[in-house]
């Protein structure tokens, strides 16, 4: 698909998320409905958007003071280790991202993609040289968290289920086959949609966050010294002390922030203004007492490092702790499993990978998907990975290198949007950025200590997709090139159809092209074999804006070129899913009557082959030629009728 430019004027980041959901836009008027709708809003989102970090007390504190990287465990340790906790989630998701990054949505959407097509869309065409740049980031950066998409089940679920050897350690042996049947059970209800189950995330997650506060604080009023750790001194005296082991542990410190990214991707589902009011009345100050309950009791128990967080429990409700934790990880998982099939969808629209069978599961709510091939690739990752770690621990490593790698890429397209968008002065954008890059270096570089250990394993995920959907965009460039040096423009060929009386046959067809300008190539295919033409000749393009919706308003734009023919040329947004009925349907409305189930649909059939000319490498060629043959079919995706549709093939040298 092409990419449609988006408006020239710059929005500034103060302005108010135009997503109806975000309670942005306050009137006097609508007081209490809108408070009680933030209020339900804030409620969801402690499910969906702080699961991932809202789990992390399971397995954090452990991983700093128990393990192959393990700090010793003496009280100047226990406060300087704390004291990077506090820090890393003020400055990282209090500051940076609930702050900063949460501004930055594009038409009420957040996450990467559409933080770089803000960009693109905007302010792009005045640094052309940074486009290609901030394109790959994007890709990179998606990439690193589908990578994340394959871990968070795992670890957060073998973390719940490792509390059931807390209580006893007859457990042990069940730990591994409890965890892989809670994961194959989760990704076989996938089908089903979450738009029903989604209803009680909040509550269940409401109850964590206040279980893990209330046990935090429990063990916090034995040991108030703890709070010292507030004073970042201890912090720089830690990396003192340390050095490089203290660089190490702080590899397991960036658990705290995972969930980042999913606090700005899921921008969309709740606004900016319920996210911060769950952020800043809860989950901050559940995890911030949770987190100084565990080590607080490490001050008083230094064997508890075994597992910190169930030894904050009374045995006596370990087990319901042990239920409500692995409710929670579920919650969590559900909620990446979500945001990886929002960001394939996105993908796909952008042209950033290949078309795959997208189901919605809800008719009434935007975002409710599910992508089959994509839930069976991940629930095959998940196992795996679970079979071959057996260990949370074992799977920290893999984490941290993912969660940081792609808050780094928001930083960096962060300032460009900031600058090109907003028009920022230098100063202004890299004062934040600069804080924000610290972190994200610093952490990043902490996780990459650890590469041999696990890391290896995101980087790889991310680098096999990063390198797919880069063939898939380059190849449909290549492809796109081809047929426009093919193409003839519609004026000759009207031209030509008045001076030589072509045959018209009765009835109307649809010729879907790629490009809104210019005659397709099936068009010219169909005229060359049959000499005729249908009596009414519709020119059919499909193209991806900037934004994540389009208004049906907006969506089409319909011109008479005259001798029957007509172009339609529908927009849709990177959070959509072209339907070619739903246009059809649209364009009646604009005096062209044109019924689906009695109109011909012409498409290409490309055969790919690898002997042209084309800057590509030989393999990359077979590869995009694969991809091709193996992508969702184009009827069944735009939602065109299969028994109205005629494909004529071609073959085309890359």
């Amino acid at each position: 698909m092409t990419t449609a430019e988006g408006p020239d004027e710059p929005r500034p980041p103060q302005s108010a998320s135009r997503s109806s959901a975000s309670g942005a836009n306050h009137h006097p008027s609508t007081d209490k409905p809108d408070l009680r709708r933030t209020l339900v809003l804030a409620l969801g989102a402690l499910g969906v958007v702080y699961g991932d970090i809202g789990t992390s007390p399971l397995y954090a504190v452990r991983e700093c003071f128990h393990g192959a990287h393990a700090i010793t465990i003496t009280p100047a340790n226990i406060l300087g280790v704390m004291s990077l906790i506090f820090w890393s989630l003020t400055m990282v998701i209090t500051f940076k991202y609930v702050t900063f990054i949460l501004r930055a949505d594009n038409e009420g959407e957040g996450g990467t993609y559409a933080l770089a097509a803000l960009f693109l869309g905007k302010g792009g065409k005045k640094v052309p040289q940074r486009v290609k740049l901030l394109i790959l980031m994007a890709i990179f950066g998606a990439s690193l968290v589908c990578g994340e998409g394959l871990i968070t089940p795992v670890i957060s679920v073998l973390s719940a289920v490792e509390g059931l050897n807390v209580a006893t350690t007859a457990a042990e042996s069940y730990v591994l086959p409890i965890t892989c049947g809670i994961l194959l059970g989760l990704f076989m209800v996938q089908h089903h949609g979450t738009e029903r189950i989604g209803k009680v995330f909040g509550p269940v997650m409401l109850f964590w966050f206040f279980s893990l506060a209330v046990f935090g604080v429990m063990q916090m009023l034995k040991r108030p010294e703890i709070l010292a750790a507030l004073d970042p001194s201890h912090a720089v005296a830690f990396f003192i002390a340390n050095r490089v082991h203290g660089m190490v542990v702080l590899g397991s410190v960036v658990l705290v922030i995972t969930g980042g990214e999913a606090l700005y991707a899921d921008l969309g589902h709740f606004g900016r203004g319920p996210i911060r009011l769950s952020w800043v009345t809860l989950v901050f100050p559940a995890l911030l007492l949770n987190y100084f309950g565990q080590c607080a009791l490490l001050l008083e128990n230094p064997q508890a490092a075994y597992n910190p967080f169930y030894e904050l429990v009374p045995r006596a409700l370990l087990y319901p702790m042990v239920a409500l934790a692995t409710a929670a990880t579920i919650i969590a998982s559900q909620a990446m499993i979500s945001g990886v099939y929002s960001l394939i969808q996105q993908a796909i629209q952008i042209g950033s990978c290949p078309r795959l069978n997208i189901v919605h599961t809800s008719g009434e709510t935007k975002g409710q998907i599910y992508i089959p091939w994509v839930n069976t690739m991940m629930m095959i990752g998940c196992l795996g990975l679970a079979l071959v770690f057996k260990e949370s621990s074992r799977l920290a490593a893999a984490y941290g290198i993912a969660v940081t790698g792609t808050m780094g890429i928001t930083s960096i397209i962060y300032y460009h949007v900031a600058r090109y968008n907003w028009h920022w002065p230098l100063w202004k954008a890299l004062l934040p950025v600069g804080v924000f890059l610290f972190f994200d270096l610093t952490f990043f570089g902490a996780n990459l200590l650890k590469f041999l250990d696990g890391g290896w394993f995101a980087v790889s995920v991310a680098v096999i997709l990063a390198v797919v959907m880069i063939t898939w965009r380059d190849g449909r460039a290549i492809l796109s090139k081809r047929f426009e040096q093919a193409r003839v423009p519609v004026e000759v060929l009207l031209k030509d159809i008045k001076t030589y009386k072509l045959v018209r046959t009765p009835g109307t067809g649809v010729f879907l092209s790629v490009s809104p300008v210019g005659t397709p190539l099936v068009l010219l295919h169909f005229l060359k074999h049959t000499e005729s033409l249908p009596q009414r000749v519709v020119l059919l393009s499909i193209v991806s804006g900037n934004t994540p919706y389009v208004t049906r308003r907006k969506r089409l734009t319909i011109a008479h070129l005259g001798q029957g023919f007509h172009r339609l040329v529908a927009q849709y947004g990177f959070m959509e899913t072209p339907n070619v009925p739903e246009i059809l349907e649209l364009a009646s409305h604009e005096d062209l009557e044109i019924d689906a189930y009695s109109t011909t649909f012409y498409l290409g059939r490309e055969t790919l082959l690898s002997t042209g000319d084309a800057h590509m490498a030989s393999w990359r060629k077979e590869l995009f030629a694969f991809l091709s043959r193996n992508s969702w079919n184009v009827s069944t995706f735009f939602g065109i009728p299969p028994n109205r549709v005629v494909e004529l093939g071609s073959q085309v040298e890359l």
